[in-house]
C-alpha cells in the first residue's frame, strides 16, 4: 500500500458541515492523507473518511441525506504520492 496525498474541494458544501468537527477536513481545500493501492482506492477512501466522520457525529435522516449529496459535491483537485 502507498500512502497518497489527496486534494479536495469543499466549497459547495463547507456551509452545510459547520455543525460537525471535521478534523482535517476543516477548511474549504482539505489536504488528506490516505493508503491505498491505487489513486481511485484513495479518492474512495478520502471521501468515505469524511462520510463517516459526519455519520460518526449525527445519524439522522437528514445527515444521511446530506451525506448521498455530498458525494456528489465534493472535488478531487489532485492525487498523488509524495
Amino acid at each position: 500500500m502507498k500512502t497518497y496525498k489527496v486534494y479536495m474541494d469543499l466549497t459547495l458544501i463547507i456551509y452545510q458541515l459547520t455543525k460537525f468537527d471535521l478534523k482535517e477536513y476543516n477548511t474549504a481545500f482539505p489536504i488528506v492523507f490516505v493508503e491505498s493501492d491505487d489513486p481511485d482506492g484513495a479518492c474512495f477512501k478520502a471521501i468515505y473518511k469524511l462520510i463517516q466522520m459526519i455519520l460518526g457525529q449525527d445519524n439522522s435522516p437528514e445527515t444521511a441525506t446530506l451525506c448521498r449529496r455530498l458525494k456528489n459535491d465534493v472535488r478531487i483537485i489532485k492525487v498523488f504520492v509524495p
